[in-house]
């Protein structure tokens, strides 16, 4: 890269910036870096903490592995500009702290280097970078990703439907994991059918994996909690890998431990077990610290090697390959026109106890309650228990879209939008799913132990002790039946509509409106509710 002179002859150097998720030694923003005239600009900001009142130990996560990072790019004589949250010179704003780094150094830079960020409020933000900074920015194509956001846009032009399945089948393709030259190894693209399994009573949960050292992890929960006490969420404990040696650890131990299991038991649930077979990965991928091939390779590694089951590897492969790189794709295809969508005009209110975890049903106690103390919950949980309610009690995607970007450590917009927006809520109207995901109590009875230890029953439709899943589905139903009448794969949940009775009928229209009235009343304000809880 060619660079102009700057005082005394010497040659002007990059601001190479770095955000809290391009935590990659080898990412573009860093790949051709000069060691002795360029700067790594890293700032721990309130602007990026509280857009969203972000979980707690999400923002520790962040800032841990921020300064982790900044700790290896040191070590191999990378200058670096960190600034801390507690720096009484912070100006709390990306753009504040560039301004400081130019302001410092008169001269000294002469063009700002930066990777595509995650958030589409950002990106339009850096758009005006150049002229606010006076000198070229330079964005450069993430290409930690499989998918670039051009690629996914020529897969997705003049396509009449924009399905995951097809877009997998055309990475596999791509990329050659679990293919046999042209055929998927196995003779099935797909082995979700083998995936569905409910969870024995006998069959214990294997361990989760641990850090093994405090990697300032202490003194990143120590700073949380002093500038961002408020904010929702535990903070006991941060157990997610902040560093690539950990995160190649985590992995290692869910390839060991549970990807046998994970295609058969990935759907189950069970109170008190958060983490079950899943890697709990998508932090580590989702900050740089792993990419998805080598993630996906590993696994496939398992496959050849006889250690793990087809179905479970090409069911974790395809989260990684498939809904991974589709929901960036189809974010960056849409935005920003997508998350204004409301394609089922929901406009009720968040629930308190989607803050608090105070409610009867166990279901969604055990997932909020889970949700508050490890910032973390499984993609079922999030999908047919936290998710499906907000579907069926029609809350605004606004808010629900808020609280999941605020209570999860993997949520950057990018990814969560997609999935609570279009497969959570169907709030963009089927874009991204063939169908509304939703479902009564009996699939939570199915699918985890939730109903035994619940006052309510799964069994019964409405009335007295009847589960407040079951009658606002049917509700639901009810609600958008013209609507769904034009969607082929509801016309089996429509036909049951047939069985009911005009009192049945009648009787849950009233308990759903009473029950949503009481729990979800219009209007809606969720920085409200918010600041109750």
């Amino acid at each position: 890269m060619s660079a102009n002179l700057g005082p005394n002859g010497a040659l002007n150097g990059a601001i190479r910036l770095v955000l809290g998720d391009q935590l990659s030694l080898n990412g573009a923003h860093l790949r051709d870096i000069r060691r002795d005239i360029d700067c790594v600009l890293m700032a721990e900001v309130r602007a990026e903490a509280t857009y969203v009142r972000h979980h707690k130990q999400k923002i520790a996560l962040i800032f841990a592995a921020m300064r982790a990072f900044a700790a290896q790019l040191r070590s191999q004589n990378i200058s670096v500009c960190y600034v801390r949250i507690d720096d009484p010179a912070n100006s709390h704003s990306l753009e504040g702290e560039i301004a400081r780094l130019i302001g410092a150094n008169p001269g000294r830079f002469d063009r700002l280097i930066a990777l595509q960020c995650g958030e589409y409020r950002l990106d339009q933000a850096m758009q005006s970078w150049s002229a606010r900074f006076q000198m070229p920015v330079e964005i450069r194509e993430d290409d930690r990703f499989i998918a670039s956001r051009a690629a996914f846009s020529a897969w997705a032009t003049g396509r009449k439907a924009l399905r995951m399945e097809y877009f997998y089948r055309e990475m596999r393709r791509n990329t050659g994991l679990l293919m046999d030259g042209e055929a998927p190894i196995g003779g099935a693209w797909n082995y979700d059918s083998d995936n569905r399994k409910a969870i024995p009573a006998t069959v214990p949960a294997p361990f989760a994996w641990l850090p093994r050292a405090d990697n300032g992890r202490n003194d990143a929960i120590l700073d949380v909690k002093q500038a961002f006490s408020a904010h929702f969420g535990a903070l006991d404990a941060l157990n997610f890998p902040i560093d690539q040696a950990e995160a190649q650890d985590a992995l290692t131990h869910f390839l060991d431990w549970r990807l046998p299991c994970f295609g058969d038991y990935q759907d189950g649930m069970r109170r008190g077990e958060p983490f079950l077979w899943h890697s709990i990965l998508s932090t580590s991928l989702n900050l740089g610290l792993l990419t998805p091939l080598e993630v996906c390779a590993a696994a496939q590694q398992r496959y050849f090697d006889g250690k793990a089951p087809l179905n479970a590897v090409e069911g974790f492969i395809r989260q990684i390959l498939g809904w991974r790189e589709y929901v960036r794709g189809l974010y960056w295809h849409f935005m920003p026109k997508y998350k204004e969508t409301n394609a089922l005009d929901a406009q009720r209110r968040l629930p308190e106890f989607y803050w608090t975890a105070k409610t009867d049903m166990t279901c969604m106690a055990d997932c909020i309650e889970t949700t508050r103390q490890y910032a973390y919950a499984h993609h079922i949980q999030r999908l047919m228990v936290t998710g499906n309610f907000a579907l069926l009690a029609g809350i605004s995607p606004a808010e629900i879209n808020e609280w999941y970007m605020i209570v999860y450590a993997d949520a950057f917009e990018w990814v969560e939008l997609p999935n609570t927006h279009g497969m959570a809520i169907y709030a963009d109207g089927g874009i991204m799913a063939s169908k509304p995901y939703a479902a009564s109590g009996k699939y939570i009875d199915r699918m985890s132990d939730y109903c035994q230890s619940c006052k309510y029953s799964p069994d019964l439709r409405a009335g007295e002790g009847a589960c407040p899943f079951n009658f606002i589905y049917w509700n639901f139903l009810l609600t958008h039946q013209a609507r769904f009448a034009r969607i082929p794969r509801m016309s089996l949940a429509l036909k049951s509509l047939d069985r009911l009775s005009t009192a049945e009928v009648a009787a849950i229209r009233r308990q759903a409106e009473a029950f949503l009235d009481a729990v979800a009343p219009l209007p809606n304000n969720a920085s409200e509710a918010q600041e109750s809880a």
